[in-house]
C-alpha cells in the first residue's frame, strides 16, 4: 500500500511512476479522497474540542450563577453529542474509502525496470547452460508420465476434476526428492531459516500480501472454521503465511536481513487461465513450491534481489537445467513488485521443438506490504521505519519435476535421475515402467 502523504507532497511524481505500469493517472483522485478524509476528521475534532470547552464553560457559568449562560451551554452540549457520532461515522467511512482506493492499486516500478505493455516487452538478463540435444523427439512430460504407469490424470479428475494429478511410485519420489534438495540447499548453504507454516490463513494476512482485496477470485477460500466461525483461505504461496510472521511488529535491524523458506502444498483457482495449459502438470490448481522470502532494511533490499535470484538460480544449475533469467517490464510486473526477475527454464517436450516456461520469479516489493502488514523495525537512532519485503520461488517443485522429466528422459521413455537426486532417491539411476 502507499503512503498518501507521499503522494500529497509530490504527486506529479506518483503519477509519472504509476503510469509506467499502463495505467491512467489516480493521484487526483486519491487526493480528493484524502481531502473529504481530512475535512471529516477536522470537523469531528472541532466539534470534540467545543465539546470540551463548552463543557467547562458550563461550570464556569454556574460558579457565576449565570443559569441562562450555562443552560445555553448545556444545549449546545446535548446538541454536539447528538451530531457527534454522525461526524465519527464520516471519518469512518472517509478513511475507508481512502483505504480501499489505495489497497486496489500495484506497486511502483523501479526506475530501471523496462517499460512494455506485456510479456513480450521483457528482457532478457542472461541465461546459463545449453539447451540439450536428443537422438530422438522428446515427448512431454505428461505422455511420458502415464507411459511409465506413474502419473495418472484421471484418476485425479475423478476425485477432484480438471487440472489436478495423481503421481505415484518414482515419479511421487521424485518430486519429493526435489523438494528435499531445494530445502537442503537454501537451508544448508543459503542461510535460510526452514519453517513450517499453516496453510490456511485469515484475511488479514491474505491482505497483508496483497493477495486481498484485488485478486479474490483467484484463491481458494475454505470457508467458515472453528467455533468463530472465522473465514480462512487456502495459500496460493507460503510467501503469505512466510511474510506474514513478521506483522504487526517491530523488528530489531541486528535481526535483518531475515531469510526464510519453506516446501508447502499451493493452491490456486487459475481462474484468468480457461484453454491455456490444459493438458499435463504446467497450471494446476494443487501444487508444491519452496518458497523463498527476505526481510530487509530498505539500505539492503536491492542487494537481497540480487542474491535471493542466485539463491534460485543455483538448485536449477545443480540439475543441469538450462534457463534463462528475464526482467520483467512495467505491465508484466506482479501487482505488489518493485522489479521482478523471472527464471525460465528450457522444457523439451513443450510445444513445437519446446518452450521456455517459467519456473521462478523472484520479487523486491520495497515496504508495498509492509504498510499494508504494520512490520517495521527500530535502528540504532531507535525511530520505528517500515521494512521491505522479498519473495522468490527457490523454485516451483512441480514445474522443476516436469523439467526434470523432459530433460533427462530417454529413448525408451525411461527417466535418468539427475546425479545430485540419486542420494534422495535411495541410489536410484534411472525411473523405469516396471
Amino acid at each position: 500500500m502507499h503512503d498518501i502523504k507521499a503522494i500529497r507532497d509530490n504527486p506529479q511524481a506518483f503519477d509519472a511512476a504509476f503510469t509506467r505500469r499502463g495505467l491512467p493517472p489516480i493521484a487526483e483522485t486519491l487526493l480528493a479522497l484524502d481531502e473529504a478524509r481530512r475535512k471529516a476528521v477536522l470537523a469531528a475534532e472541532q466539534a470534540q474540542a467545543r465539546r470540551n470547552a463548552a463543557s467547562k464553560e458550563i461550570g464556569e457559568a454556574k460558579k457565576a450563577k449565570d443559569n441562562a449562560r450555562a443552560e445555553a451551554l448545556m444545549a449546545e452540549v446535548a446538541e454536539l453529542k447528538t451530531t457527534m457520532p454522525a461526524l465519527d461515522a464520516a471519518v469512518k467511512e472517509a478513511d475507508e474509502a481512502l483505504k480501499k482506493a489505495l489497497s486496489e492499486i500495484p506497486n511502483l516500478p523501479l526506475a530501471e525496470v523496462p517499460e512494455g505493455a506485456d510479456e513480450h516487452g521483457n528482457v532478457e538478463h542472461h541465461r546459463f547452460g545449453e539447451k540439450p540435444t536428443y537422438t530422438f523427439v522428446p515427448k512431454p512430460h505428461y505422455d511420458l508420465g502415464e507411459a511409465l504407469g506413474m502419473m495418472d490424470f484421471e484418476a485425479a479428475a475423478k476425485i477432484s476434476g480438471a487440472r489436478f494429478t495423481v503421481l505415484k511410485k518414482g515419479l511421487a519420489r521424485l518430486e519429493r526428492a526435489i523438494g528435499q534438495f531445494f530445502l537442503d540447499v537454501h537451508t544448508g548453504e543459503h542461510g535460510y531459516t526452514e519453517v513450517n507454516p499453516p496453510l490456511l490463513v485469515k484475511d488479514d494476512a491474505m491482505f497483508g500480501t496483497a493477495q486481498l482485496p484485488k485478486f479474490r477470485e483467484d484463491q481458494f477460500a475454505a470457508g467458515a472454521v472453528g467455533s468463530g466461525g472465522e473465514g480462512y483461505w487456502l495459500i496460493p504461496t507460503a510467501e503469505v503465511s512466510l511474510t506474514n510472521l513478521v506483522r504487526e511488529s517491530i523488528l530489531d535491524e541486528k535481526e535483518l536481513p531475515m531469510r526464510l523458506t519453506a516446501l508447502t502444498p499451493c493452491f490456486r483457482a487459475e481462474a484468468g487461465a480457461a484453454g491455456r495449459d490444459t493438458r499435463g502438470m504446467i497450471r494446476q490448481h494443487q501444487f508444491s513450491k519452496v518458497e523463498l522470502v527476505s526481510i530487509t532494511t530498505p539500505e539492503q533490499s536491492k542487494d537481497e534481489h540480487e542474491r535471493m535470484l542466485s539463491c534460485a538460480e543455483e538448485v536449477l544449475r545443480r540439475l543441469g537445467l538450462h534457463y534463462r533469467v528475464m526482467t520483467l517490464c512495467t505491465g508484466d510486473m506482479g501487482f505488489a513488485s518493485q522489479k521482478t526477475y523471472d527464471i525460465e527454464v528450457w522444457m523439451p517436450g513443450q510445444g513445437e521443438g519446446g518452450a521456455y516456461r517459467e519456473i521462478s520469479s523472484c520479487s523486491v516489493c520495497g515496504d508495498f506490504q509492509a504498510r499494508r502488514m504494520d512490520a517495521r523495525s527500530r535502528g540504532p537512532d531507535g525511530k520505528p521505519r517500515f521494512v521491505h519485503t522479498l519473495n522468490g520461488s527457490g523454485t516451483a517443485v512441480g514445474r522443476a519435476l516436469i523439467a526434470v522429466i523432459e530433460n533427462y528422459q530417454q529413448e525408451d521413455g525411461s527417466i535418468a535421475v539427475p546425479e545430485v537426486l540419486q542420494p534422495y532417491m535411495g541410489g536410484l539411476k534411472v525411473i523405469a515402467k516396471a
